[in-house]
């Protein structure tokens, strides 16, 4: 377990959260898959609370209006200097900004946008929580990539918006592209053609497990259950599930674990 640096890079993944109907009964499943204390967050967009790990925070959930009848999806941010900047970055370049910016508290500042591809993600500028305070600990997000239809109109946006170096590949069966910030991958873009199915273009949220044979057989017991059963990848093992909500994650034991 390491803790995170104090400050982000613009355009480096900084946090992650979900809304919810049921909060609760989602502090009880993640809480038992990944290990995670609860305690209140910002309260600006209604009733949140950060996950923890030994004290650090991890993660985010929110409990949506009863009326919203909004995809149950996890959200990656994206850390900015400055959020209005971002935002009106965002909006020139083709997407769209749908909350904020706005305060949260003392926490920092932020916003939420789509992407011209309509994936929805978070800008943060951090003031007294800084985001993801742990990484490479069961329960951590260790990765976050966009699945998208296809890569280059989408890639180009996200260049412009945070100005990363991009390594492309592309070939009849691979259109992906790795997000780099000072010489170091910080997130990725997936095409993935006719295969994108019902959620549309989603940034797809990778916590680290120590077992992720074991994890994908708790996801299930718990309500859960598993989209793409485990499988050993380029960088480790890894599984596709859902929590009992529908909200579609991606469990890995990194193969430097």
């Amino acid at each position: 377990m390491t803790e995170a640096a104090i400050r982000r890079t613009p355009g480096t993944p900084c946090w992650v959260s979900l809304m919810v109907h049921g909060l609760a009964a989602t502090e009880e499943f993640y809480g038992a898959l990944f290990g995670w204390e609860f305690q209140p967050g910002p309260q600006q967009l209604g009733p949140y609370v950060r996950g923890l790990l030994d004290g650090k925070a991890i993660a985010g959930i929110g409990q949506l209006p009863p009326d919203r009848q909004l995809p149950i999806s996890w959200m990656t941010y994206l850390a900015t200097d400055d959020a209005d900047l971002t935002a009106e970055t965002i909006r020139s370049c083709g997407g769209t900004v749908g909350v904020g910016p706005l305060d949260a508290a003392e926490a920092g500042r932020m916003a939420i946008a789509a992407d011209p591809s309509g994936a929805v993600f978070g800008i943060w500028q951090a003031a007294a929580h800084i985001g993801t305070a742990v990484a490479g600990a069961h329960g951590t997000p260790v990765w976050n990539e966009l699945i998208t239809r296809e890569t280059s109109a989408v890639g180009k946006f996200y260049e412009a918006l945070f100005s990363y170096d991009v390594e492309t590949v592309v070939s009849a069966d691979v259109d992906f592209m790795t997000l780099r910030l000072e010489d170091r991958p910080v997130a990725s873009l997936h095409g993935v053609g006719r295969s994108l199915n019902d959620l549309g273009s989603h940034w797809m949220t990778y916590f680290e497990v120590d077992d992720t044979d074991a994890a994908a057989g708790l996801v299930t017991e718990l309500g859960g259950h598993v989209i793409t059963p485990p499988r050993d990848g380029e960088y480790g093992r890894l599984a596709t599930v859902a929590d009992p909500e529908g909200a579609v994650f991606t469990i890995v034991r990194s193969a430097t674990h």
